[in-house]
């Protein structure tokens, strides 16, 4: 008997995680077939199906949607949507419409890209959204769910942002003396954890905090 071939959606390609995601998933034997909406095109790809879309208007009838798992690498900030509401339309109920209509038509893991420190009782913004975004994703039904929750992202971004260099430098220089789970999470290690989450589909609810993501760095 030969094995299951998994179909990927992959959401959050253009990302500083969703672009090391679909270079990971593209060279994985195990995924046969990868859908990864995005806004702007992507380099064509012999296994990769690259739908334009309006993620505030989503084709909810789209054939391509069934696939047997998810990856979500899918976010911003508040600074770069202009308003706490924009952004908890990236973060939260974007992917959450995605979820639902994946589970839907039949996926069976997702695979979701969190934060440190996520919890639906927060008082910070950022924070309270990530965590109800975990809680309501929890509740879909779908078999298998990983929630990693990196800590401050290590990786190359498309656009510049100086704090967030001069922030990598100080915790790269502090590596060696502080805690685990404020480490950086390199960006690579966070989405080989989501691919290998949603390909492998372990059954039940499984977080991965930023020190777990810690101990994976070579």
């Amino acid at each position: 008997m030969g094995v299951a071939m998994t179909s990927l959606l992959l959401v959050g390609a253009t990302g500083l995680v969703g672009r090391h995601a679909l270079e990971i998933a593209l060279r994985d034997s195990r995924i046969a077939r990868i859908v990864a909406p995005t806004r702007r095109p992507l380099d064509r790809h012999p296994k990769l199906e690259n739908p334009l879309v309006d993620f505030a208007a989503l084709p909810v009838d789209a054939d391509w949607w069934r696939v047997t798992s998810v990856v979500c690498a899918l976010g911003t900030t508040q600074a770069k949507a202009g308003s706490s509401e924009a952004f908890r339309k990236v973060d939260h109920d974007y992917p959450l419409q995605i979820a639902q209509i994946t589970r839907e038509v039949g996926a069976q893991s997702f695979a979701l890209c969190s934060a440190l420190g996520a919890d639906a009782t927060s008082r910070f913004t950022y924070l309270r959204t990530k965590g109800q975004l975990e809680d309501d994703l929890s509740r879909l039904g779908f078999p298998s769910v990983t929630i990693l929750r990196p800590g401050f992202l290590e990786g190359e971004r498309d656009e510049h942002r100086p704090l967030e260099r001069v922030t990598g430098a100080i915790l790269r220089h502090l590596r060696p003396i502080i805690p685990r789970r404020y480490r950086l999470s390199p960006a690579p290690v966070v989405a080989r954890l989501l691919v290998d989450g949603a390909v492998t589909g372990l059954s039940g609810r499984h977080i991965v905090e930023a020190g777990d993501i810690a101990d994976r760095v070579p």
